[in-house]
This record gives structure tokens, C-alpha cells and sequence, in this order.
């Protein structure tokens, strides 16, 4: 009888071990496997201490295209580790209608605009051309890189994503780019 406060807490201090384990294989493998998508401020945040690319996928609810590239090419392993490698990954609702500050400036969602209404920094980042899916690529210093509108599947997104993600835009088109992957 004595023994089983001694055996309840090796079950117990076994039981915390392994559930601990377990947590961290299951943390550091969803690194690997899902696209780590933050708000724009998230992304923000982190440029401070970190720098590092931001993509920016702004869309809409209502967005077949969008839902297919949720589905389908965002969830592409060569896509999940050249965004979680290069990017600060962030979606963007253009019709959300929340606030965002951002360098002194407070972007709002503006019902004047469009047939549902557009949130003034999706219109920012778009040049006001409006269309969906589109992504957005800034620089470490979230200067614009370039606007890429429509669908994209895994093989042209993970193409996209190493031609900026690894500076290969500084020195050749995509289409230069394009040639050399072929080789």
C-alpha cells in the first residue's frame, strides 16, 4: 500500500514526459507542413527584429479562385517550405472591414468603392486594380517588389516564390529565370 503514492507519481511524472515530447514533434513538424499565415500586423511586428520578404495574398470571401489556391496550392509541400523559408505570409481581405495602421496611417474599409466595398489597403498594394486572387511581394524593407494577379498552381507559385524569394529578380526577368529551371 505504501508503494502507490510512490507509483502514481511515476505515472504521473511519465505521463507529463511523453505528452511533452509528443507536443514538440506535433509544433515542429507543422512548421513543415502548413503555410504559417499571419495578419498584416504580425507580419509587421516581426520585420523589426527579424527582416525577411513579405507575400501578401489579398482576397475575397466570394473568391472561387482564392478557396482553390487555399486548397490546393497553398498546401503544396514545395510551396509551404519555399513561403515558410523566404516570407512573412499574410492574407489580406480586401473587403475586411477592420482598421489596420500602418506607418502613421490608418487604412479603412471604404463602402464607396466597388460594387461590395474595398479596404483601402488592398487598394494600396494593388494600385487600385482590383482582381482576385492577387499577390503582393515587398521587400525586407516592404518596398513593392511586383503585384501577381490569378490563380496559380503549385508549379508556377513555387516557381514565383524562389524566383523572389532567393533574389533572383535583381538579376533577370522571370522568364530568364523560367529558362534556367528547365536545364
Amino acid at each position: 500500500m505504501r508503494y502507490f503514492p510512490l507509483l502514481g507519481l511515476v505515472l504521473v511524472a511519465s505521463c507529463l514526459f511523453f505528452w511533452n515530447a509528443t507536443s514538440e514533434d506535433l509544433s515542429s513538424t507543422s512548421d513543415d507542413t502548413t503555410i504559417e499565415w499571419l495578419s498584416w500586423e504580425e507580419a509587421i511586428s516581426r520585420m523589426e527584429t527579424q527582416p525577411k520578404k513579405i507575400f501578401v495574398d489579398v482576397y475575397t470571401d466570394w473568391c472561387g479562385w482564392c478557396k482553390r489556391m487555399d486548397a490546393s496550392t497553398f498546401v503544396d509541400p514545395a510551396v509551404v517550405k519555399q513561403m515558410n523559408e523566404h516570407f512573412y505570409a499574410v492574407k489580406l481581405d480586401a473587403e475586411q472591414t477592420e482598421d489596420i495602421l500602418y506607418d502613421n496611417h490608418t487604412f479603412v474599409y471604404r463602402t464607396d468603392v466597388g460594387r461590395r466595398g474595398v479596404h483601402e489597403l488592398a487598394m494600396a498594394l494593388l494600385d487600385n486594380r482590383m482582381s482576385y486572387p492577387s499577390f503582393v511581394y515587398l521587400d525586407e524593407n516592404r518596398n513593392r517588389i511586383t503585384i501577381s494577379p490569378g490563380y496559380k498552381d503549385a508549379a508556377v507559385m513555387g516557381t514565383e516564390l524562389q524566383f523572389i524569394g532567393a533574389d533572383h529578380f535583381k538579376t533577370q526577368t522571370l522568364e530568364a529565370f523560367k529558362a534556367t529551371q528547365g536545364k
